[in-house]
This record gives structure tokens, sequence and C-alpha cells, in this order.
């Protein structure tokens, strides 16, 4: 996904932001201050929840799940829809 409207500056203040104790990141936090696109936070019991386009959902899968290794190689099967996987 491209967003030229992208806030970088916000995420270099996030990113410096983020050892400390007292640091708390929401999505909607940070919806808001850089501008994303492809997620949508909403509040809510019933229609509330977090929800993102499924790129971005499967990268951050692949960020949580799996090691590296892996990530490259279903990177360059799904790239050349080559769908077999060798671990």
């Amino acid at each position: 996904m491209n967003n030229p409207d992208f806030k970088g500056n916000e995420f270099v203040t996030f990113k410096s932001q983020a050892g400390l104790n007292s640091f708390n990141l929401t999505p909607k936090k940070w919806i808001e201050a850089t501008g994303a696109i492809g997620i949508i936070s909403n509040a809510g019991r019933y229609g509330g929840g977090t929800f993102a386009h499924k790129d971005i959902a499967f990268e951050l899968f692949l960020f949580l799940m799996l090691p590296n290794s892996v990530i490259l190689k279903i990177k360059v099967a799904v790239n050349s829809f080559v769908w077999k996987l060798t671990a």
C-alpha cells in the first residue's frame, strides 16, 4: 500500500518514545497521528474492533509468528505465485 499523506515525522516521535514505561500506543492513536490508511478502529461492544487491509494483517501475522527465513520464503512464493514452500 502506498499512502502519500503518511506523516512520517509522527512515526519518529513514536519510535523515540517506544522504550519508555509510560508509552502507550493504540490503533486509534496511530491512525489519527500518522494519517494511516488501510486500518480502521471502532469503539463499541458489538461493532467495535480494529480491522486492517489483508496485506497489513498478513504482514503483522508474519512478523509475530514466523522467523525471518520462513518469512522470506513465503514472500518469494507469494510474489512469484509459486505456492510450494519448503521449510
